[in-house]
């Protein structure tokens, strides 16, 4: 009788050593497709991609390739291929067509990665992947490469000159917006005092129950309900967010960060773009400090996807439901749209991950200390 799949006893070398994912081998083995998909996870984030690459493949071959049956063998294809690239290694002719057969937009994903990393020619990935982020939750992988690849086509028109930017453009409006729910520690207040007399802004902070009016008067029951159905306050601090800038223009501050300085380079931006962004390293959007004019087509965007999420996706990662992910998603959308020529570029500059702290200090606030932050909910 010939070994299994489910048979087949794995070594520590198998797992690159990474302890986490010895241990839950140990714990549950290997012999079904969420085992081997939950030991894949661990190595990915571990940054065991080749070994993490195996286990996702392992994953495939144990999956009855039935519809209902989560993950799909295309998720789980696609990603190995993916693991296997991040390995230096170049998926093989015949694993690119099973993807094909599977789901053309995962092929349209891989090969314009493939592309990419492999021939460099980032204008041509950037025509192949298209919009295959559709296919995944906002925020996901697939959504920061092709914001990489999208932002390497178009770096020097958004972030090397002011050209974009005309006589009619709106300006930034200086205005700073903040949240907190309720009874802010001092350590908060303190904050939203120093921006009120070193920004030269106009300042405004709302609390739950502004946040749930402001919605209501100018967006409906429907938003303010949503609003009070959030999980953390921080969740509902994302979907107000969107919906206030969006409305009045300005820029958006997190509570629990600060301005570097006096607030005078915040005020020169609002006069040259109508939209500052700022990414992390993996080109993520940040989206705890931004700035945009009132009526974006970039925060339009942002606005389907948090409505999108909320109703269809209520418990997903707070990350991907209604922080960076809707933002990361609208900027491929807006980028997309101007490569098929449908829109013109918004006027709008884009920091890489280098700009962010010398911006932005990050306050080491005591309530993170407590560990009832957001990355714990969903």
């Amino acid at each position: 009788m010939s070994e299994t799949l489910a048979d087949v006893q794995y070594s520590d070398a198998d797992f690159a050593h990474d302890q986490r994912a010895i241990d839950f081998y140990r714990d549950h083995g290997c012999a079904t497709v969420m085992d081997a998909f939950q030991i894949a996870n661990i190595l990915h984030t571990d940054g065991k991609v080749r070994e993490a690459s195996n286990f996702y493949r392992i994953a495939f071959d144990l999956h009855p390739k039935e519809a209902h049956i989560h993950p799909g063998p295309h998720i789980l294809l696609h990603v190995s291929l993916l693991c296997l690239m991040k390995a230096g290694e170049t998926p093989s002719d015949q694993d690119m067509q099973l993807l094909r057969g599977y789901s053309i937009p995962c092929y349209d994903y891989i090969l314009a990665i493939k592309i990419a990393w492999r021939d460099g020619d980032y204008l041509q990935a950037l025509r192949v992947i298209g919009n295959c982020y559709d296919e995944f939750h906002t925020g996901e992988e697939c959504d920061r490469l092709c914001l990489e690849i999208a932002l390497r086509v178009y770096w020097d028109t958004l972030t090397k000159n002011t050209l974009n930017h005309s006589q009619t453009d709106k300006n930034i409006p200086q205005k700073l917006f903040f949240y907190w729910d309720n009874n802010p520690p001092q350590e908060i207040l303190d904050n939203f005092e120093y921006h009120r007399v070193h920004s030269g802004m106009e300042v405004r902070i709302f609390d739950q129950a502004d946040g749930a009016n402001w919605l209501y008067q100018n967006y409906g029951v429907e938003a303010r309900e949503l609003f009070l159905s959030m999980r953390h306050p921080a969740e509902a601090a994302d979907f107000l967010r969107v919906h206030v800038i969006q409305k009045l223009g300005g820029w958006w501050m997190d509570a629990d960060i600060r301005l570097r300085g006096d607030g005078s380079q915040l005020r020169v931006l609002s006069r040259r773009y109508s939209h500052v962004f700022l990414l992390t390293h993996d080109h993520v959007v940040h989206n705890d400090f931004f700035g945009s004019v009132a009526n974006s087509p970039v925060l339009a965007d942002a606005l389907l996807s948090l409505y999108r999420n909320c109703y269809q996706y209520p418990g997903l990662y707070i990350a991907y439901k209604t922080g960076p992910g809707p933002f990361t998603r609208a900027l491929n959308r807006v980028i997309h749209g101007v490569f098929d020529g449908v829109t013109d570029l918004p006027s709008m500059m884009v920091y890489d991950h280098t700009v962010f702290a010398d911006m932005i200090e990050e306050l080491d606030v005591d309530y993170k200390k407590t560990g009832n932050t957001w990355h714990s909910v969903g």
